[in-house]
């Protein structure tokens, strides 16, 4: 093939057509050059044409865009270069393309609507804007830029033209070049462009695969190296797609891949033949210093990265460092990726609230009797005298009267009346009977009331615990390991850990909002009357998912429990009576209410903010 045809191949993708596809004859006037400059209180945009052109303007608003339109030229073989994307006096983007035969399309991204004005001077074109910034010029003849921002293609110029008739009249092309100010309403702001790869629009009729891949290198201006005996023909039509797409559609179709290697050279060739080239190329070994995050939490996924059979990775937690080696061509990239990794996460304070109240009501009330003789008693509430030495009696000596000549009604004698808010004991005598009436009152209101506020802070996503509390000893007797009559039986002491305990797993999302997976229990022991039985653990535990603000404060966990118990006894049938059956019944009340509420507030903790 020769060099010509490989040009106008070149031209093609660049113009988004086939060279066979354009028999019209080629304009008088060629777009050689763009630049933007700075001037004192103003911004030029300036074009550089030969031959006889025309220049037509238009406004298009929301984002808002110049677009000049330079009929009788084409789009000279140099203007490849894509623009930086850096914002300059209020120009944040500038496309140009080949909109039709006769017609270049320059568009221009505006940061706002603004005055301008277009003058026409011989071969050159000067779009001016008002501007005080003072930055860098820009030129297309310049050194390459390091960053790839959107390029028109004749898709986007389609688009730009229809965009003009939609938003008729203001769309309309204003005067002819000329020496006046065009006055644009300054009453949006522009939106900003995303930084994507140029789009492209191209047909191929039996093109081989060493033009094609030329006619990409000169779109996208990257130099892309075909390997040799690579052959092909390639009949494809593309349509406003990424540059990047539909090259790597191209090739896989001739079963090629790309890698691109240092300094951004791409290289095309079969997967094979890479692979063969990667296995010859020499190693290298790169110690990256990790900052942050741990180096052996690190190396698992740096080594899903690494060249397959050749490539390795050790931490160094000494130095807290990665020892990498791969090839070449790849040790940088890998090194980059895991700088990437190792990022400054956030700090985050963690603010729990448990509020544990606990009421107890308690209500008794009622009479009880005791009906005996001087030989049959328990000799513990009311003390009775031995008639004969005037002394109590033992209350360990119980005096049985075998005649059944005599009944006693002894059964709340021994009763503990010790406690009561009011205890009145009347006895007196019948006969040969004494008769003693116990009357017990009480009204008991025990309250309690516990808050915890524990304070806990950590990094985003690294679980944090805390634990206000204390370690019970708990005693366990095994009587299985008697083994001789006689020995003790072998105990064993282990300890439980109770009180308030706060364990979160924070994460601070993209919006500042904080995801905690949180755990809250508060627990206590309370021991039963024999030691050798044991104890009762109290616990309140709640566990969630929950997502809240920086700040904000949030009800992880509620709970109220109220317990009602009521008894009430008495002598049979004389309880029951109306009116006076509460002379001859005993009745007692108790409620018991718990409330629990958990609060937790989460703070990011940014730099040089201290913790509360």
């Amino acid at each position: 093939m020769t060099r010509l045809y490989r040009a106008l191949m070149a031209a093609a993708l660049v113009l988004g057509t086939a060279p066979a596809a354009r028999a019209a004859a080629p304009p008088a006037g060629e777009l050689t050059a763009v630049s933007i400059v700075a001037a004192p209180g103003r911004v030029d945009f300036v074009l550089q044409v030969t031959g006889n052109v025309q220049v037509n303007d238009f406004f298009l608003s929301d984002p808002d865009r110049l677009v000049l339109d330079l009929v009788g030229a084409k789009l000279g073989t140099s203007q490849v270069k894509l623009y930086d994307g850096v914002n300059r006096g209020g120009i944040t983007n500038v496309r140009y393309a080949q909109y039709k035969p006769g017609t270049v399309r320059i568009v221009l991204d505006l940061e706002s609507a603004k005055p301008y004005k277009v003058e026409q001077n011989g071969g050159e074109i000067r779009v001016s804007f008002g501007s005080s910034a003072s930055f860098a010029g820009w030129s297309s003849n310049g050194p390459a830029g390091t960053r790839v921002v959107k390029a028109a293609s004749q898709q986007e110029a389609d688009d730009e033209i229809d965009s003009a008739a939609d938003e008729a009249p203001q769309a309309q092309y204003a005067s002819q070049t000329g020496p006046e100010v065009n006055s644009i309403p300054m009453t949006r702001m522009a939106a900003m462009r995303n930084n994507a790869e140029p789009r492209i629009t191209v047909t191929w009729d039996r093109a081989s695969i060493a033009d094609v891949v030329a006619g990409f290198a000169a779109f996208s201006g990257r130099t892309i190296i075909l390997g040799k005996s690579i052959t092909g023909e390639v009949t494809a039509e593309i349509k406003n797609q990424p540059w990047p797409q539909a090259f790597q559609a191209v090739l896989a179709t001739q079963g090629l891949t790309a890698q691109e290697m240092p300094g951004g050279i791409i290289r095309v060739d079969a997967p094979q033949v890479l692979a063969a080239l990667d296995s010859l190329e020499p190693l290298e070994t790169s110690v990256v210093r990790v900052n942050y995050a741990q180096a052996a939490a690190l190396s698992k996924t740096v080594e899903s990265i690494l060249t397959k059979g050749r490539g390795r990775v050790v931490a160094d937690t000494a130095t807290n460092s990665l020892v990498i080696t791969d090839t070449r061509s790849r040790i940088g990239q890998i090194a980059d990726f895991t700088r990437g990794l190792d990022i400054k996460t956030p700090q985050l304070s963690i603010q729990a609230k448990i509020i544990f109240v606990e009421r107890s009501d308690i209500e008794q009330l009622g009479l009880k009797y005791d009906l005996g003789t001087s030989s049959q008693f328990y000799n513990k509430v009311v003390t009775r005298t031995d008639p004969s030495t005037g002394e109590a009696y033992n209350p360990n000596t119980t005096v049985v009267d075998l005649g059944g000549n005599q009944v006693a009604a002894i059964a709340n004698a021994n009763s503990n009346i010790i406690g009561s808010a009011l205890d009145l004991v009347f006895s007196t005598a019948l006969g040969g009977f004494n008769l003693t009436t116990f009357l017990q009152a009480v009204e008991q209101v025990d309250l309690s009331d516990i808050q915890a506020e524990p304070v806990i802070s950590t990094l985003d996503n690294r679980p944090a615990d805390i634990l206000v509390g204390e370690e019970v000893p708990l005693r366990v007797v095994d009587y299985s390991s008697v083994g001789v009559a006689g020995q003790a039986p072998r105990a064993t002491v282990s300890f439980r850990e109770t009180g308030i305990r706060l364990t979160v797993t924070p994460h601070v999302t993209a919006n500042r909002q904080i995801l905690m997976n949180l755990r809250t229990e508060r627990s206590a022991v309370v021991p039963l009357a024999a030691a050798d039985l044991g104890y009762i653990f109290t616990k309140q535990l709640a566990t969630n998912q929950l997502l809240v603000n920086d700040g904000e404060t949030a009800v992880i966990g509620g709970l109220t429990v109220t317990e009602v118990k009521k008894s009430r006894s008495g002598i049979p049938l004389l309880s029951s009576l109306p009116l006076v059956g509460k002379l001859f019944s005993y009745s007692s009340d108790e409620e018991r209410r718990r409330d629990l509420i958990i609060l937790v507030t989460p703070r990011i903790i940014d730099d040089g903010q201290a913790t509360n």
